[in-house]
C-alpha cells in the first residue's frame, strides 16, 4: 500500500493555515484529506484552493465550528459537509466562470486550479 504526501502550504501568512493560527498544523491534513475525498480532486488542487482566499473563508466556517465547541475534525467536516451542499449560483457563475449546480468547494477547488495553472504558463 502506498501512501500519498500530502503537500505543504505555500501561503503560511495568509489562506487556510494562516486563519487557523495555532490549529494550522494539526488542520491542515485534516482539511486537505476531507476536501478531496469530497470533491474527487487530487491533493495539489486542494493546496491550490486552501491558500487561496476561498481556503481563507473555508478556515473562517472550520474556526465558527471550533468557536461552537466542535472538536476540529468535527469542524472541518461539518465545514466540508456545508460548502458540497451549497451549489453554485447564476452570480457566481457569471463572476468566476464556475458552472451553474456544481458544488460550491467543488466548483472553487477547480476554478483555484485553473487560475493557477494560468497564472504559471
Amino acid at each position: 500500500m502506498t501512501s500519498i504526501q500530502i503537500p505543504a502550504t505555500q501561503n503560511d501568512a495568509w489562506g487556510f493555515w494562516g486563519t487557523m493560527n495555532e490549529h494550522a498544523s494539526a488542520a491542515w491534513p485534516l482539511a486537505m484529506s476531507a476536501i478531496s475525498d469530497a470533491t474527487g480532486q487530487p491533493f495539489e488542487s486542494v493546496r491550490v484552493f486552501l491558500d487561496s482566499r476561498h481556503g481563507r473563508h473555508f478556515a473562517d466556517d472550520v474556526q465558527n465550528g471550533l468557536y461552537q465547541g466542535q472538536p476540529l475534525a468535527n469542524a472541518i467536516n461539518a465545514a466540508t459537509e456545508r460548502w458540497m451542499g451549497w451549489t453554485i449560483g447564476r452570480q457566481t457563475s457569471k463572476q468566476y466562470g464556475i458552472p451553474r449546480g456544481l458544488p460550491y468547494l467543488t466548483g472553487f477547488v477547480i476554478h483555484c486550479e485553473i487560475l493557477d495553472e494560468s497564472l504559471a504558463a
